[in-house]
Formats: structure tokens, C-alpha cells, sequence
């Protein structure tokens, strides 16, 4: 036998080995949504919002992870929400890349949903392992968080599904601040080509926000800064992080959200200049 198939089999061997830790739930290092020590009875709150950032691909940039571990940690937030995409084609390996980079972040409250990219090759299932849920759902005092997987196996399109429309209604009811994530964009994002990938569902989806009062519904995938506003819902969605991939002149981003009462500051930070861009700042309608 030659000496490069001893070690591609000594390869496959430990990928089985990890792969199986995974299943079982031992593998410790993978356990990092720890969702306490959040600040109780109020609705002020300092939410990072980060997406798409690919840690396994070939786009990925060291240097914009470096970076933006720096800048996420001097912010000092509440709750990092991350939506989707924290790998190239949902693999082990990237997933084992992708929780040794979130581990890095010195915030311990973390809430993520996966994204089309995420769910190729079975990864949804691994996520699921991992993070425990690919719908999350988290609640301090007045503030109520859900996450839903808007993917589908193996491609790139999203989707809701009419399964998940009483869960939206039901977990987010009863709250003054209402925030749904999700990977995929329900309205489409300028500067960002044809559109494709928008749910299928998404006008169903739009109609919940409106009826429930959503205040917030973050999502990713275009890679792209933007903001929108609909009735008394904010649609803000994250460009990427650390990635290559940007549209046209843009940069490398992720989004700071400071949530008071009636009204709510959003921060578009440039991770490879490492400074504030962009910010808003907007009133902030409180349901009855």
C-alpha cells in the first residue's frame, strides 16, 4: 500500500470518528448557544446581527475574520444573531470550522438559523445536531426572538412552508418586541441582480408580519447591507462578513442594533476599514 493511502484512509478514519461524536452529543466544543445573563425586565438591547460568512470557502478572508471577532467583541453585546450560511456546502469539517470560529466571539449568547448553503449534503441535519434546533426560539422579559429555516435540501430557493405559520403567530404573541431571522429575504434587495431565491411563500409570510406587528424580521443571503420598511415591520438584512463575495463596490459588513423603548438604532459596520459605515436611526411602534 502507498504512503498517500495510508493517510487518506487515517483522513476518512478521524472525519468518522469526529462525525460520530457528533451524533452521540459528546463532542463539547459544539454546545455554544448559551442564551443567560441577558439583561431581564427591560427591552434595551444590543444585538449583533452577522451573516453569510462561509468560514470553509474558498472566499473566505482570514484577515475580515480576524477583524471582525475584534470588532464584535469591543461592542460588548447582548446577543449575537447569526443568519445562516456559516459554511461553503454544509460538510463536518465545515461545521467544525464554523463553531471553532463563532467560539471565538466573547458574547456567549448566540441564536443561529442555517442557510441554503448550510442544508446542501444533509448539513441540516448536522445542524440540528449541533445547535439543537433549526428554529430557535428565545424570550427576555418583553422581547421575544423566533428563528426559522427558510432552506431546502440541495437548493438555493426558500421557503417557510404553511407548517410554520401557526408557530410564527403563537411564539411570537404577547411581546412589545417581536423579531423573526431567517436566512432568505422576504422583499428582494436592490443592486443585488434577478431574482431568485425569494421564498415561495413569501407574500404569505409578509401578510403574518403585518397582522402579528412584527417589529423586526432579520435575514442574509444577498450578501448585501439593506433596510426596509413595511407597514410597522423593519426588514434589515446583513451583507457578508468575511467573504469575498460582495456585489458591484461593497464591502465586508454586519449590522448593530440597539433596541429602546420606542425607538431603535441600526449600525452598518465595514469590517475590512474597521469602522462605522452607516446608521439609522428610526422610532420604534410598540403593539398594543
Amino acid at each position: 500500500m502507498l504512503k498517500n493511502d495510508n493517510i487518506f484512509i487515517n483522513f476518512l478514519t478521524d472525519l468518522l470518528q469526529n462525525f460520530n461524536k457528533i451524533l452521540r452529543g459528546k463532542n463539547e466544543k459544539f454546545c455554544i448557544i448559551q442564551i443567560k445573563n441577558v439583561k431581564e425586565g427591560g427591552i434595551c438591547m444590543k444585538i449583533v446581527h452577522i451573516s453569510d460568512l462561509h468560514v470553509s470557502g474558498y472566499n473566505f478572508v482570514e484577515k475580515w475574520g480576524n477583524s471582525l471577532i475584534k470588532m464584535v467583541n469591543s461592542l460588548n453585546p447582548d446577543l449575537i444573531l447569526v443568519t445562516g450560511d456559516l459554511t461553503d456546502d454544509g460538510y463536518i469539517y465545515e461545521y467544525e470550522k464554523a463553531c471553532s470560529f463563532l467560539e471565538r466571539f466573547s458574547c456567549k449568547n448566540k441564536i443561529v438559523v442555517p442557510g441554503n448553503h448550510d442544508a446542501r449534503n444533509e448539513g441540516y441535519l448536522i445542524f440540528e445536531k449541533i445547535f439543537g434546533t433549526r428554529f430557535p426560539f428565545y424570550q427576555n422579559g418583553k422581547l421575544a426572538i423566533l428563528g426559522l429555516d427558510s432552506t431546502e435540501p440541495d437548493i438555493d430557493d426558500g421557503h417557510i412552508g404553511r407548517e410554520n405559520y401557526a408557530l410564527i403567530r403563537e411564539k411570537l404573541k404577547n411581546f412589545e418586541i417581536k423579531i423573526l431571522m431567517l436566512h432568505h429575504h422576504l422583499i428582494p434587495i436592490p443592486g443585488t441582480g434577478r431574482e431568485r431565491n425569494i421564498p415561495v411563500d413569501a407574500g404569505d409570510v409578509l401578510k403574518i408580519c403585518a397582522e402579528e406587528k412584527i417589529n423586526f424580521v432579520l435575514s442574509g443571503h444577498k450578501h448585501l447591507p439593506w433596510l426596509w420598511k413595511l407597514e410597522n415591520t423593519y426588514f434589515i438584512t446583513a451583507g457578508t462578513a468575511t467573504s469575498f463575495r460582495l456585489k458591484g463596490y461593497s464591502y465586508p459588513s454586519f449590522n448593530f442594533l440597539e433596541i429602546e423603548k420606542g425607538s431603535f438604532s441600526l449600525t452598518i459596520f465595514n469590517v475590512e476599514k474597521e469602522r462605522e459605515e452607516e446608521k439609522f436611526k428610526r422610532s420604534l411602534k410598540i403593539p398594543k
